[in-house]
């Protein structure tokens, strides 16, 4: 089972680039860029990640992206991510980057996304790995703050495929970005949101991004099993939910596999992804193999999983029903 799904190709539509610096680079780039790190070693880095909850982690989290300065910084990061994921038979990933972490340390906009997107095409051209661009907003920020970046981005806009919300869930809604992500469906991106689990109001942020927002995706939303109106209204949308099951354990002490069986079982278009994963020490493979040890999925789940991203990854059909045919093949001869 654990080489069936190491071989497996794959789609990863939930992790942040941020979330994939790993430690050696941190430090490489503190060393490059001339600044102090709190930690010696990258082991004595890895020891600090003591998270137990949404906040505890985005403070680890934030105070570790301090290293990324330069075009070059973020180049190395996203083809670093590119690199790993290749390595693990990912053919395809939807990318995460938060901007407003980066502006607000004095790094421009125009650095953050052309590191990237220099990135990206290179991978593509040198590792085979497809992928697209989604621009998250931190949700603790102010929603005029969102705006201000969403108007940097229009130049760009070629570059991306949607935009996303994180960060810190607790007294900032959906509803707070409404006018935002109304304006970004408007220069044709797609629109996704993070609800992550056991969040305060987690059900009623859900509804919003539903109802309100009219997202075409939700991050995480293991919680839309406590009510069955919001999953017939994800079913009927078929809206996917990308969960994240190393992620979840840190938060639920659980990798959530009971729920992602009750999503299969009610045919929700559940996806397994890796979220931050130098601060969890679990990329794709790893999310997929812990998932599968904890609640003995069958081929059939697994196959199921990673068809379910490519379906609700936001590709034209025609590259869709490609990758679909490889994963078909692949399931058929393994």
């Amino acid at each position: 089972m654990q080489a069936f799904i190491e071989n497996m190709p794959k789609a990863e539509l939930h992790v942040h680039l941020e979330g994939t610096l790993e430690p050696e680079l941190s430090f490489q780039l503190a060393q490059k860029n001339n600044i102090t790190l709190a930690y010696a070693t990258p082991e004595a880095l890895v020891a600090a990640y003591d998270f137990h909850d949404l906040p505890s982690f985005l403070t680890i989290y934030y105070a570790g992206m301090g290293v990324l300065m330069t075009e070059e910084d973020f180049y190395q990061l996203t083809w670093d991510y590119l690199a790993k994921a290749r390595s693990q038979q990912t053919l395809y990933a939807e990318l995460f980057f938060d901007p407003q972490a980066h502006t607000t340390r004095g790094v421009s906009f125009v650095t953050v996304i052309t590191g990237i997107h220099e990135a990206q095409i290179a991978a593509k051209a040198q590792l085979g790995i497809d992928s697209q661009l989604i621009m998250c907003f931190l949700r603790d920020m102010s929603a005029e703050s969102a705006m201000q970046h969403l108007t940097m981005a229009k130049p760009y806009v070629d570059w991306l495929v949607g935009v996303g919300l994180d960060s810190d869930e607790k007294n900032n809604p959906p509803s707070k970005f409404k006018a935002v992500f109304a304006e970004a469906r408007a220069m044709g991106l797609k629109l996704t949101m993070h609800c992550d689990v056991n969040q305060d109001n987690t059900l009623i942020h859900m509804a919003q991004c539903i109802d309100e927002i009219e997202v075409d995706r939700i991050d995480h939303g293991i919680n839309s099993l406590e009510d069955p109106v919001l999953i017939g209204k994800i079913k009927d949308k078929k809206l996917g939910l990308t969960v994240c099951p190393v992620s979840n354990r840190f938060v639920v002490q659980s990798l959530t596999a009971k729920e992602v069986q009750t999503m299969l079982d009610n045919h929700m278009l559940v996806t397994i992804n890796s979220d931050d994963p130098a601060y969890f020490r679990a990329y794709l493979n790893e999310n997929l193999i812990e998932l599968q040890n904890e609640g003995q999925f069958s081929k059939a789940d697994m196959a199921t999983l990673i068809a379910n991203a490519f379906n609700v990854a936001w590709l034209p059909l025609e590259q869709k029903q490609a990758y679909l045919s490889i994963l078909a093949d692949y399931v058929e001869n393994n």
